[in-house]
C-alpha cells in the first residue's frame, strides 16, 4: 500500500554569503520546502539543470559568473526559460533593477528590505505564477 505524499516545492538559492545564504534556507526549510544552495554562479547554474527547482533565489554580486550571466544562461535553455527567478540583491541601483528585469528576473528584491520570512510567505505565488 503506497501512501500519497505531497511534494515539497523545490526551491534553489544562490548565494555566496554563507551567513546569508543559512538564514534564508533556515527559514524556508522550516516552512516545508526543500532548499538546494549553490554558493557561485557556476554552481548554481549547473544544480538549476540537474536538481529541477521550481523556483530560483538569485544572488547578483558573486565570484566568477554573477547572477546577471547565470540569468541570461538560465533563459537561453528551454529546459529554464519559464522557470520563476526571483533577484534577491544588496544592490539598489536602478539600473541594476531594469537590467535584471530585463533579463527575465520575476522580481528583484533588496535584501534589507524583505525578511526570509516576507520571502518564504511569497514563494507559492512566484510558483503559481511561474
Amino acid at each position: 500500500m503506497s501512501q500519497i505524499k505531497e511534494e515539497k516545492i523545490k526551491v534553489l538559492l544562490i548565494e555566496d554569503e554563507k551567513e546569508v545564504a543559512e538564514l534564508y534556507k533556515l527559514k524556508l526549510t522550516l516552512d516545508g520546502y526543500e532548499v538546494v544552495t549553490a554558493d557561485n554562479g557556476q554552481e548554481g547554474l549547473e544544480k538549476a539543470f540537474k536538481e529541477n527547482p521550481e523556483l530560483i533565489f538569485l544572488d547578483i554580486k558573486m565570484p566568477g559568473m554573477d547572477g546577471f550571466e547565470v540569468l541570461k544562461k538560465l533563459r537561453e535553455s528551454p529546459k529554464t526559460k519559464e522557470l520563476p527567478v526571483v533577484i534577491l540583491s544588496n544592490f539598489d541601483e536602478q539600473d541594476l533593477i531594469e537590467k535584471g528585469l530585463t533579463l527575465g528576473a520575476n522580481e528583484f528584491l533588496i535584501k534589507s528590505q524583505f525578511t526570509p520570512e516576507d520571502i518564504s510567505r511569497k514563494v507559492k505565488s512566484w510558483v503559481n505564477e511561474g
